[in-house]
């Protein structure tokens, strides 16, 4: 019986934190003593890597065991370590011939038969073990090809845990799992959903087209069934082209939701659209082990609340704070987590309670107290975070019988030469879009000549535009001017810039 230590890893939201699995196996009273901070499903490990270590036909001797995990002042999580633990021992009981473990990293959870389980959060873990050096990653087979991802590593994938020692003891050998990256990339940019599908609404798709261009956030009023819904969910097939590390990042925080499904990697934008009952920890994230919520997985692309005034005030208000900071930290009694969430926020609501307000096929039979109740749920903290709103009309029968329109293809080629034309402005300044401007910046960017100048002025006395809308029609003006490929904004980019802040019109 000698001390031996595996190496393991613990994910602190997307970092992670390379463990030693210290196991010492002595004479005394028989016990099992797991120190370092483990929580419940750590603690309980024990009886999972007992019995399935006498399954796989190891007898395990009553003997005293001490597993350390180190460093042992962080809270560590998970099943994860279980098959770590497992290797820990059978060497301490040299049933595992001493080999060489210095560079390799063992994740897994363990059945009482000795089969290993899929984990969340492989992809992460993976990631950060490059960052410490590690050569090699000893993972369940399940994982092994979203393990892969990263081709740095030699990546091991094991079924169960006689397959683990043998292949430790030089007894079978395991070829490292590959993926082609390329092939994955190319595979999964299909999509089924195509802007030329919506009929009518050219200005309306004209403001998504800008907001995509410019990453704005974007609010549409209209009545039922004008198209709010349908135009939002082909929002994401005009963004621009994810970058391979984009997609790593978006990857890394779907694994760790367990959201990767049968994909290894997201290569689409995301396009999430939660239900208006959602609580604020489903939407932020939280819960007794915090994981990512629906603003973390829509990172890189659309967080889309459809009838924005049917959810809970109070759990609008918690996106004011990630809105601006893009990024989102959920504080626990054991640790502080932050997760990335980049996102354009799109919304949607009826123009009154009963959705009529304006239109032409039907009469709204709302008060003008429920008129004013109904928008007041809306708070203007909240609104002040959208750079466009637009009025969505109901469409006309004879738009509907028009062939289709322009397509997601040359839509998304516009967006993508104006965003290109923002990264290299915006080169040495960490920010990417006109959307991410700040005050000073918008000051520097968005200058105005005399002309511009005056109708700015003029329409905040004829429209009484309030003070918020300032910043936000010049950044919207910028956008535009980009997408004519103009250096300065001119008098019709502004004009535009304009129309699109309906609900700022007091």
């Amino acid at each position: 019986m000698s001390l031996s230590i595996v190496k393991s890893m613990s994910l602190q939201g997307l970092d992670g934190v390379l463990i030693n699995v210290e196991v010492d196996i002595s004479a005394g009273m028989p016990s099992w003593e797991i120190t370092g901070l483990p929580d419940a499903s750590i603690r309980e490990s024990k009886e999972r890597v007992r019995t399935s270590i006498k399954n796989c036909g190891y007898e395990v001797l009553s003997r005293k065991y001490i597993i350390n995990l180190s460093p042992a002042n962080i809270r560590k999580e998970g099943s994860m370590l279980d098959l770590a633990i497992a290797v820990g021992i059978l060497r301490s009981m040299d049933a595992i011939e001493e080999c060489n473990l210095e560079n390799t990293v063992i994740v897994g959870e363990l059945s009482l038969n000795g089969k290993i389980n899929k984990i969340n959060g492989i992809l992460p873990i993976c990631v950060e073990s490059l960052k410490y050096g590690i050569k090699r990653v000893i993972v369940p087979k399940e994982n092994a090809k979203e393990a892969a991802i990263v081709s740095e590593l030699e990546v091991i994938g094991v079924s169960n845990l006689k397959e683990v020692i043998q292949f430790l003891n030089g007894e079978i050998e395991i070829k490292s799992e590959k993926v082609n990256l390329e092939e994955i990339l190319q595979n999964n940019k299909s999509t089924k959903l195509d802007f030329s599908e919506v009929k009518g609404q050219e200005s309306i798709k004209r403001a998504l087209e800008i907001a995509a261009a410019g990453g704005h956030n974007c609010l549409m009023i209209g009545t039922p069934g004008s198209g709010k819904t349908m135009m939002a969910r082909r929002l994401p097939t005009i963004l621009p082209d994810l970058t391979f590390e984009e997609s790593l990042e978006i990857s890394k925080i779907h694994s760790i939701a367990g959201k990767l499904g049968e994909n290894t990697l997201v290569t689409q934008r995301p396009f999430r659209s939660p239900h208006h009952t959602i609580s604020a920890n489903g939407l932020i994230g939280g819960g007794k082990i915090p994981k990512p919520g629906e603003i973390s997985l829509s990172h890189y692309g659309v967080l889309f609340l459809d009838e924005l005034l049917e959810f809970n005030r109070n759990t609008l208000e918690v996106l004011r704070g990630p809105l601006e900071d893009r990024m989102v930290t959920i504080s626990r009694v054991g640790a502080s987590l932050t997760y990335p969430c980049n996102f354009m926020l799109i919304a949607s609501m009826n123009p009154c309670p009963c959705g009529y307000l304006g239109s032409k096929e039907r009469k709204c039979n709302c008060t003008q107290k429920q008129k004013e109740n109904y928008r007041a749920k809306l708070s203007g903290p909240l609104l002040d975070r959208f750079d466009i709103h637009i009025q969505v009309p109901s469409v006309d029968y004879k738009k509907l019988e028009t062939k289709s329109q322009e397509g997601s293809e040359e839509i998304r080629k516009r967006v993508n030469e104006a965003r290109n034309v923002q990264i290299q402005r915006y080169e040495d300044l960490e920010i990417f879009s006109n959307a991410e401007l700040t005050p000073k910046l918008v000051e520097k960017y968005c200058e105005l000549d005399q002309e511009c100048n005056e109708i700015l002025s003029q329409s905040f006395e004829k429209l009484n535009l309030s003070a918020r809308a300032y910043s936000k029609i010049l950044k919207v003006a910028r956008t535009i001017a980009d997408l004519d490929y103009c250096e300065k904004i001119k008098k019709i980019h502004l004009i535009e810039a304009i129309q699109y802040r309906s609900l700022d019109r007091i």
